[in-house]
């Protein structure tokens, strides 16, 4: 990043500039991995505001553009967060993306993200290199026995786990995190949900051992009764609890003691909340389409000499990147390198992001896993041996590919293309 960003812009994490500067969470991340016994999250209840509730869910795109619509309305907006209303991790590619989006077309705004820490850590490095500042971490217990008591269950890809299997999991996945955060000098705020009789007792150890790995901000919020959920006739600490408990806690970590406990689509100063307002256009926002062919005008190419599709995704070192003329034929533009290799399926992301704009990628062959990735991102592969211009012909006018399909050589790997990312053999 070469872009001088003023970090003492955040209100969230500076108590001082909380009437001069404002936050809009972006609502992409609908998705969560793990089920607190005192979430209910709902979608269009606008007389609540509390985590994990927003009007509508976004894409990246149209996160972007509502982006500069809140802009528009709001110039104070200093920080670009996402908050759910799942968790950022359990939707990786579109929280992302929309870092992303918001980093190239906004460069001096902060970035910021909160999640539960389950499926953060292998993200940190990705997240550091956008530049995404700020993370907040929800850790509401260090003792497995009480965290165990918080969640009804915990979801590691497509395996639940409950109870303390569960609570152990989630505690080690969130140390992990905490520790590559700090690792990679990002600043983490430590979220703590206060719920009498389960962990108010607890808060202290939650305290000092964040303070310990290096968490640089503790906020203790108190619990907020919610219908249909486990906890729903748990009553909320009082205010003097609350006083009470986060007094303590300031031995060990700086409180933050103005959190307004904002929605999944919270837009504005947190003395000067602007999210009513901005609503319709949220909702207007959602309504456009995904991601216009006018955003993708390329082609990417895996080419030997620039002549013939001859190589497989894996093996490509480089792309050639070409587009329609103005003659009505195309031409190439420009190349661009590809990954290194190695790196397994964390390389096709890298591809897909470094052939972001490209509708169509033109290539010999390549497994599932890539293939799957990068249909994800809206990026079409093509499978076809024969002249480049041909497939062009075939991706711009829309016209099947069947007679390109030639004699391929075939992935070793059988189509699965799940290995070290080093290319096919």
């Amino acid at each position: 990043m070469t872009t001088h960003i003023d970090f003492k812009r955040h209100p969230c994490f500076n108590a001082k500039v909380k009437g001069q500067y404002g936050r809009v969470h972006l609502p992409v991340a609908p998705k969560c991995n793990i089920q607190c016994n005192y979430c209910n999250r709902k979608y269009d209840c606008v007389n609540e505001s509390r985590p994990g509730v927003t009007s509508t869910v976004l894409s990246p795109e149209q996160a972007l553009y509502y982006m500069g619509k809140v802009l528009e309305k709001e110039p104070r907006i200093s920080v670009a967060g996402i908050a759910g209303p799942g968790d950022p991790f359990a939707n990786a590619d579109e929280t992302l993306e929309t870092m992303r989006l918001i980093r190239q077309e906004f460069p001096d705004t902060i970035l910021c993200l909160a999640s539960n820490g389950l499926s953060l850590a292998p993200h940190v490095p990705e997240l550091a290199e956008i530049g995404v500042s700020h993370v907040t971490v929800t850790v509401n217990a260090v003792d497995p026995e009480v965290t165990a008591k918080v969640y009804s269950w915990v979801r590691d890809g497509k395996v639940i786990y409950r109870g303390i299997q569960g609570a152990e999991l989630l505690l080690a996945r969130q140390i992990h995190a905490i520790e590559q955060l700090k690792k990679h000098n990002i600043t983490v705020k430590i979220n703590t949900i206060v719920i009498p009789g389960i962990n108010d007792h607890h808060i202290l150890e939650v305290a000092q051992t964040m303070q310990q790995l290096g968490a640089d901000l503790l906020n203790c919020m108190a619990m907020f009764p919610n219908a249909d959920t486990v906890f729903e006739d748990v009553p909320e600490p009082s205010k003097r609890e609350m006083a009470d408990i986060r007094n303590a806690a300031e031995q060990y970590l700086p409180q933050m003691r103005h959190c307004t406990r904002c929605r999944a689509d919270a837009v504005g100063l947190l003395e000067d909340d602007r999210t009513d307002e901005m609503r319709g256009c949220l909702s207007a926002c959602a309504s456009l389409p995904k991601y216009s062919e006018a955003r993708r005008p390329y082609v990417a190419v895996a080419t030997l000499e620039g002549v013939l599709v001859n190589q497989h995704l894996g093996e490509a070192t480089r792309f050639q990147i070409w587009e329609e003329d103005e003659a009505g034929g195309y031409k190439m533009v420009e190349e661009r390198d590809a990954p290194p290799a190695g790196g397994g399926p964390q390389r096709w992301l890298n591809i897909s992001r470094i052939l972001g704009d490209c509708r169509a990628v033109l290539v010999n062959d390549l497994g599932d896993s890539p293939k799957a990735t990068l249909k994800k991102k809206g990026i079409t592969p093509v499978t076809m041996a024969g002249f480049i211009e041909k497939g062009l012909e075939a991706v711009y006018t829309g016209k099947g590919l069947n007679k390109l399909q030639g004699r391929m050589r075939k992935c070793s790997s059988k189509g699965a293309c799940v290995g070290a990312g080093t290319g096919c053999g």
